[in-house]
């Protein structure tokens, strides 16, 4: 009788088991792991890109160094914030947004001072690296959108019935989306 007993119990348990999808959603954590990892390789072939950049800029005569050194100083901040992808939580991913931020808004003001330099602008590694810089920033765009979009998938499958029994037995957590910086709701405001 306990046999039978127990033989019943197994195959509820791989019955419940099998239908809340576990191995989906070891799949969708492992994409969203994947997805992480190319967006760190975008922002960091973004950081590779800036000391040539300042190295070039520095070579016009009376360069802000201020600027430079702003630059220089969120670079390190920016790489010094690394996520482990066990644990893409919402702060873990505002903290490395936020430094990464701060490192775009010092390398536009330092591309928004080089316009007063006009022997910079027509320096052709300075304008090669610009238009490097700029595709990066395309693919920071893309990649982020990607990690927003496995992570829904990987979100909505762990909080669905009867997939949440199973992702709260095994540990599934939801993972931190990418979102839009504070104040970016704004137009900016420009002046003739």
């Amino acid at each position: 009788m306990k046999r039978i007993l127990y033989t019943i119990a197994g195959l509820l348990a791989v019955f419940s088991f099998s239908s809340c999808d576990y191995n989906g959603m070891v799949k969708l954590d492992e994409q969203v792991q994947a997805q992480w990892a190319q967006v760190q390789n975008v922002y960091q072939r973004r950081s590779d890109l800036i000391p040539n950049l300042v190295s070039t800029v520095k070579g016009a005569a009376n360069f802000e160094k201020e600027t430079l050194t702003q630059v220089a100083e969120a670079r390190a901040k920016a790489t010094s914030i690394t996520v482990d992808p066990d644990k893409l939580t919402p702060e873990n991913i505002q903290k490395f947004q936020s430094a990464q931020g701060e490192l775009s808004t010092a390398l536009g003001r330092l591309l928004s001072v080089t316009e007063n330099y006009p022997e910079l602008k027509a320096n052709a590694n300075f304008q090669e690296l610009q238009a490097q810089l700029e595709g990066t920033e395309n693919r920071i765009t893309v990649e982020r959108q990607k990690f927003n979009e496995v992570t829904q998938q990987y979100n909505s499958k762990i909080r669905s019935f009867p997939n949440n029994l199973t992702a709260g037995m095994f540990g599934f957590e939801k993972k931190g989306y990418f979102q839009a910086e504070a104040g970016s709701e704004k137009a900016p405001k420009v002046e003739f």
